[in-house]
């Protein structure tokens, strides 16, 4: 039970954004209860072991680190770090026949000269080299503002300071400059994913949600890198949870906070479930980590309408990685990037096209990659020692409304679908390099859209809460990006403006809110 009955700050939900909000508000001197309604903090950015009996502990949901400012981590005194991959991507392709495929990293020559084996010519690299030229530009201009006040679209614009790259991204469907840009058919699809993740959309979207998901994917850090969090994701969240008690905020897990009411100024109620106890304490502001439809539920307000989660979301381990057809590429530099499956051009646009018409895709587009070739720390020493590794695939283009009808059939049949698009381009099947557990099942797990949706209280499993927004202000924005219709009640979490992904800048920008910064 909580230790006193008004606090400064009430925080509902200990996801990682909540937790960001308690650690600087705590350290501001606030009082700050958080309230989570699982047994444990973290939300979708948990460490956890999946397979009974198997010492593997997989980032369960969220799974790379980009958007995470260093700031934070800084500001906050995290004991938390990342690492670089050495390969960026491995995309595997058929060409004339024979197995090849199109890797990006292990140095600038490496690539190009993938580039050249791919397209028998220079002309796609250097293209490649301008457009992320283009991108890193405006990651460099952006990046540094999501943890400031929110900047109008004309301020935004001059910050960017290339028309070009604005028209692109801001104005005009990511579809026209990649079709513009490029002509390989392979490397369209490689560029077109980041707008795709977790975001249904095709690629001229009049709506422009696809580019606000390009956005957000290739700024982070001011370079786009995705890292992967050494540890797992668990080792944030925990780090982040040892940072908020130590300032001083109160943390209480399996309290379900039930209703909020406030007079919309300086006073507000929280009432909370824990077992079969019901309470309520009293504070100034109250944040939520949850998402919009949940905040309007709890001050009983008609919830908007929401955008679904479109993903498939699988954790595997593996007695050894397979083996690649294009044997021109070493299985762990594959895997160690980002693993391109079914995502040319083409193939991405067909999957969107059955989608929509209510089908799954019959070559449903996916990518993996290998948290364990670049952490091995998420294994146990026996495992490593014995050559076991993770696989984490993550699919696009499978929205919530394909699940409704038969969700655990819908996802059978799905996962046999992805997997045998990525049986296609090994040199033997995935399924004889899965490890099994202590009861001799395989050691693989799938997540659709509404099994997020019920085990995270993701709305329709949309993995950033709703549909992600440019990061300028725009009427009813407020300055943090945060503000709802009620002075002292403030969204923490990847609903607000600037929200979406593991970043932590909800939950701070929030809490500057609160600080009147």
């Amino acid at each position: 039970m909580p230790a006193r009955d008004h606090y400064d700050v009430v925080i509902v939900g200990g996801g990682h954004n909540g937790l960001v909000a308690a650690a600087y508000l705590a350290r501001a001197g606030r009082s700050v209860l958080l309230l989570e309604r699982l047994g444990t903090t973290g939300g979708a950015a948990v460490s956890t072991r999946p397979f009974t009996g198997v010492d593997a502990r997989l980032s369960r949901y969220s799974y790379l680190v980009s958007l995470l400012p260093q700031k934070i981590v800084r500001d906050l005194d995290l004991s938390f770090t990342t690492r670089k991959r050495t390969v960026s991507s491995y995309t595997p392709v058929e060409r004339g026949g024979r197995p090849t495929g199109l890797l990006v990293g292990g140095g600038p020559d490496r690539t190009r000269e993938s580039f050249e084996r791919l397209t028998g010519g220079t002309t796609e690299y250097a293209s490649w080299l301008d457009f992320y030229g283009m991108t890193s530009h405006v990651a460099e201009r952006v990046f540094p503002t999501l943890t400031e006040p929110l900047p109008d679209r004309d301020e935004l614009r001059r910050r960017i300071d290339d028309d070009a790259a604005w028209r692109m991204l801001f104005e005009e469907p990511i579809g026209a400059a990649i079709e513009a840009r490029f002509s390989d058919d392979l490397v369209r699809g490689v560029v077109l994913t980041d707008a795709l993740i977790g975001t249904f959309a095709d690629a001229h979207d009049p709506s422009l949600k696809q580019n606000r998901c390009f956005l957000y994917h290739v700024i982070g850090g001011g370079t786009g890198d995705w890292d992967v969090p050494v540890g797992g994701m668990g080792a944030l969240t925990d780090a982040l949870a040892l940072a908020a008690q130590t300032a001083g905020a109160e943390i209480l897990t399996g309290h379900e906070v039930t209703r909020i009411e406030t007079d919309g100024r300086q006073h507000a109620e929280v009432t909370y479930r824990t077992g079969d106890r019901e309470g309520a304490v009293a504070a100034r502001h109250v944040l939520v980590g949850a998402s919009p439809q949940v905040l309007a539920a709890l001050l009983g307000d008609e919830p908007p309408t929401p955008a679904e989660g479109a993903q498939l979301k699988v954790n595997m381990l593996l007695k050894r990685l397979p083996r690649l057809r294009d044997t021109a590429v070493d299985p762990r530099e594959a895997f160690s990037g980002t693993f391109h499956i079914a995502e040319g051009y083409e193939q991405l646009a067909s999957a969107y096209a059955e989608t929509a018409g209510g089908r799954l895709p019959s070559a449903p587009p996916s990518e993996i990659y290998c948290h364990s070739l670049t952490d091995p720390t998420i294994l146990g020493p026996d495992l490593v020692e014995r050559g076991y590794h993770t696989l984490t695939l993550f699919g696009l283009h499978t929205p919530a409304r394909l699940f409704e009808r038969d969700n655990d059939g819908a996802r059978e049949e799905l996962l046999k679908s992805t997997l045998a698009q990525l049986d296609a381009h090994l040199a033997e099947p995935l399924a004889g390099c899965l490890a099994t557990d202590a009861d001799g099942r395989p050691c693989i797990e799938a997540k659709t859209p509404l099994d997020l949706e019920r085990d995270l209280r993701l709305p329709r499993g949309n993995i950033f809460h709703r549909d992600l927004a440019f990061p300028y202000a725009q009427e009813g924005t407020g300055r943090w990006g945060v503000e709802t219709r009620h002075a002292n009640v403030l969204l923490c979490g990847a609903g607000a403006v600037r929200g979406g992904g593991v970043s932590g800048i909800p939950g701070h920008n929030a809490a500057m809110a609160v600080l009147g910064m």
